[in-house]
Order: C-alpha cells, then structure tokens, then sequence
C-alpha cells in the first residue's frame, strides 16, 4: 500500500516550516542584488513551471554549472520538487571528467553559466543524450546558438503557482560525482527522504549548541563551499529550513568575502581549510574584524595551526567530519566544551558522532578497537541518510557497503566517550619498517612552527624501511622553518606522542601544494611528482 503524499518526508516540506516560510526574511548575491524569502518561493514555483513546459520532469536528470548563486538555492529546491534529480556538476574538474559525468548521469538537460561556456560548448557534439540547454547569466542575455532560453526570462513567462507532484520519498533528488585517487568519478545520490533526515539532524545537532556555538535562527550564513560539493555540506537545506538571511558570493574573491562578511555581519560559514587560510592571508584581513564569525571547517583536517590563526581573529572555528558519501556530516567537534575549556584539541577533534550517526573503529576483521584514545582502525558508519551506493558501479556499492557498514577509509582512534580523531586515510597513511606513521600528525605538530604556511606530510620509497615519511611545506615568508619543525617533533617524540621513527627524513619547499577539485591537498599527485623529481 502507498503512503499517504502527507506522510513523505519531501524537500518541498523544508521550505513550509514556519522559519523557512518568513517571507520578509532575505536572501542576497555577491553583486548587491536581493530577494525576500516570498520573492525565493515564487521563483522555485515559475523555475518549476518552465522546466515541465519544457518536457523535464518525474525520472529528468538536470545539470547546473554555475557559481554559488541564489539561482542555485533555487535549483536545490525546483528541480528535486518536480520529481527530477539535481545534477551538481563539478565545474573544477577537467573537460574530460564533466563530460563523463554528464554522459553518465544521463542528463537531459543543462544549465550553465556563461563563464562555463568555454568548457561546455566544445563537448557538446559527444554529450550522447539530446540536452536542452538553459543559459545563466550575470549579464546581458544573449542567447548563445543552441540554447533553449535564459534563466531568467524564462521564470519571466510563467506563473509561481505550479502544481508539484505527489512523489515516494525515496525519489532521487540529487547527483554528484567524487573523484578518488583512480578511475573515472563515481557517482553519489541521496532521495529526499536522505536529505530531509540530513536536515533534520544537523540542524539537532548544530542548533541546541547553547551559548556562541552552533546555528542559531539570528544568524546570518554564508556558504564557502562550493554548493556543487555535496550540496555545499547540506547547510543551504538547513538555512533555508530555519530561515536565516543568506549570503551566496558567487566567485570566491578573497576581497569580496571580507567585504561581504563585513557587510552583512555573516556569522555562520563553512569550507575547507585552504579556504579560511586563503581568506586569512589576504591583504584585507589584517583590519577586518572577523570576532562574530563562526567556521565549520571539513573536508580535510583542521590543523592546530590553522586553528590558532583563526582564534587569535576572533573566529570561533571547529572542526567536522563527513565525505561525500554521508551527504556529508558525521561528526562535529564539540562546541559546548569549548566554550568553557580552550584545550586547541578539543576544537581540532573530529568530534563526536551527529545525531542518529552509528560508528565504530575497527580493524580488518570488523572487530572493534579498544575506546581508549590510541588504538587505531577504520572508522566505519551507518545513518538514514548515507548513500546506497554508486551508480551504476555495483562493485564498488559492494566494497563500500562491506559488512553491512560504509567503509570510510580514514584510520582513526576513539575515546571512552566517544570522540573520534582521524589520523590518517589508510591511501595516506606512511609504513616505515612495518609502523604506521600518521600524515596528519606530522602536519598537525609541523602546522604550529612560525613561517609556515601549508604542510604536507607524504611516504617516499625506501629500500630499508619501505617508505619513509617526507615534509612538503609552503613557506608564510623567506625565513628557513626545518630547524622549528623538528623542534615540535622532536619534542613529541621526547613526550611519547610520536615514534621516533616519524622523524622526516627531509623537509622539502614548495610555492604552493597541487590540489583536488575541492580543494584538497592532492597528495597523491605529490608523491608522483616526487617521484619525477620535480620536487625535492
């Protein structure tokens, strides 16, 4: 028997909560421009309206390219509401990969900006399904040849009162791809069902943080992850949910983002760690007063270093914890703690499990490790809401979802209260005479020596020990860092906290660190081009 269309748990319910229905409540761009929570409704309903004239609806698949722009919090909403999924291309991979995706998503139709058009028009004569193409645009509206219209003019010509179906809440709503570190990207799906439990669960877990900590219905967010990345971690579901004003900066201008952080007094943000560390040594961040300022920081470890930076700002900064196949959150540090003890690790921590999150440490038997702050395993989790698998890629939803749990593949140890600490993904993780030597430790300790700005820690081939752990390191200025960093790591070595054989056998210099489409460390293609020589 089918559920009642009332009994679904469906995106369109998130925004018909009292908070997100506010209609005075505003959301902004990074150019000026405004709109009220009524005027954001009316649009999800006249976008809905010209994607069904169009043919695209229940089982479409539809493509966006475009920066953070209300225009996509719009998308998040209408496509999924019309039974379609939301294809969020990632438009920092190469030519190749969003052709891929786009081919292997089966998409019928895609929007794209016009600063994406250079990528996308010379693919389109091997995009082997016909896509109606959508053009977006921050300027004049010229319609490119081949095009089906532009965003705005066709919300112009259609009403706001559209009539969304009736959809089973495990309808598809979104697709992303992830890119490892072989092989083509996977793709990544969650069912609105996924998504509103997300939702839910984080604004439970964010929200009943008392005092300065967590989201608040008076905040003020802004996204600084890309919302083509795991729906920019959910938070644009959770503030539209609460209600909050939104900021969506479009291009990520280290100048603009001060200004608009100035501008609209923003006190909830995300992103990765080169994020925040971009925006902290920018020319505008020395008089910019950043002391209202929350920061989420994941996809990648948040080092003490980072993390002391950003306090001596006033920015009250945590970590968390997700990948892109947990939609993504996990864990979150703790921020009732810190409120009340400034011990640097309980902000770095990668926290304690979120709300209806199960998870365990275990080794390659499936047997949980000891709780006790040092045994290391795999951290492996389950939750309503993490991805059933890749599509089309039975093999690997298999390896994923071994034992009935999802395999994260980040090493980790846990507490007696449960308080999780990566230390490494087990690609990354460095074998030195038959010991593990934790990557992130390493950058971890190295990240609080002066004059450093980025560290990574990567194993090298050796014939003795079979690798040995290396520093790649960008400097902050021309002062040498090696003889301070070994200073940290030998005293962590003299304390028991490291192995004595964690010592790096060199600290090599660099400009800058290569990086993954989101912006992490590619530590791969590190050890590939130390291989070539080209670094040393």
């Amino acid at each position: 028997m089918t559920a009642p269309p009332y009994s679904q748990l469906l995106i369109g319910q998130l925004l018909r909560a009292p908070a997100g229905s506010d209609p005075d409540q505003t959301i902004h761009d990074g150019a000026g421009r405004v709109q009220t929570y009524r005027q954001f409704h009316a649009r999800i309903g006249q976008l809905a309206a010209a994607l069904a004239r169009m043919g695209l609806g229940r089982g479409a698949t539809i493509a966006v390219m475009d920066w953070d722009t209300p225009r996509y919090l719009e998308c998040f909403f209408a496509v999924p509401m019309i039974g379609a999924t939301l294809h969020t291309v990632n438009i920092r991979l190469s030519p190749e990969q969003v052709l891929f995706t786009i081919n292997h998503a089966e998409d019928d139709a895609v929007l794209c900006h016009a600063d994406f058009l250079p990528m996308l028009l010379p693919l389109l004569p091997r995009i082997r399904r016909p896509a109606r193409l959508i053009f977006l645009t921050d300027g004049p509206a010229v319609l490119p040849p081949g095009f089906a219209g532009e965003y705005e003019s066709l919300l112009a010509a259609e009403s706001a009162d559209f009539a969304y179906p009736d959809l089973p809440e495990d309808s598809r709503a979104t697709l992303f791809y992830t890119t490892g570190t072989t092989g083509d990207p996977k793709g990544v799906s969650y069912s609105h069902r996924q998504l509103v439990l997300h939702t839910l669960a984080v604004t439970a877990g964010f929200g009943t943080v008392p005092g300065k900590g967590g989201v608040k219905r008076d905040d003020v967010y802004m996204p600084l992850t890309p919302l083509f990345h795991v729906h920019g971690w959910g938070f644009p579901y959770v503030a539209t949910f609460l209600g909050l004003k939104q900021i969506y900066p479009g291009r990520y201008d280290p100048a603009r983002l001060l200004a608009l952080i100035a501008e609209h007094k923003v006190t909830f943000s995300h992103c990765v760690p080169t994020i925040l560390s971009m925006l902290l040594d920018a020319a505008d961040a020395a008089r910019s007063d950043l002391s209202g300022w929350k920061v989420v920081i994941g996809g990648a470890a948040l080092s003490e270093g980072l993390a002391r930076r950003a306090l001596d700002k006033g920015i009250n900064i945590h970590a968390a914890y997700g990948m892109s196949e947990t939609c993504p959150f996990v864990t979150m540090a703790d921020m009732v703690a810190s409120q009340s003890d400034d011990d640097i690790t309980i902000r770095t921590a990668t926290g304690r499990a979120a709300p209806l999150v199960e998870l365990r440490v275990v080794d390659p038997q499936m047997r949980d490790v000891p709780h006790d702050g040092r045994t290391t395993g795999e951290v492996v989790a389950r939750a309503p809401w993490l991805t059933a698998g890749y599509l089309h890629n039975p093999q690997g939803s298999a390896d994923l979802w071994q034992g009935g749990w999802l395999h994260t593949g980040d090493v980790a140890h846990m507490t007696a209260n449960g308080t999780l600490r990566i230390t490494d993904r087990l690609k990354d993780v460095i074998k030195s005479g038959g010991e593990w030597v934790s990557s992130l430790a390493l950058e971890n300790l190295a990240s609080t020596a002066p004059g450093l700005r980025e560290v990574a820690a990567v194993g090298v081939p050796d014939e003795r020990w079979g690798e040995r752990p290396v520093l790649v390191v960008v400097l902050a200025g021309s002062e040498p860092v090696d003889a301070a960093i070994k200073q940290r790591l030998s005293g962590a070595i003299a304390a028991g906290d490291l192995p004595k054989w964690a010592m790096p056998d060199r600290i090599c210099v660099v400009t800058s660190l290569p990086r993954t489409s989101v912006g992490k460390i590619d530590k791969k293609l590190i050890r590939q081009m130390m291989a070539k020589g080209e670094i040393a």
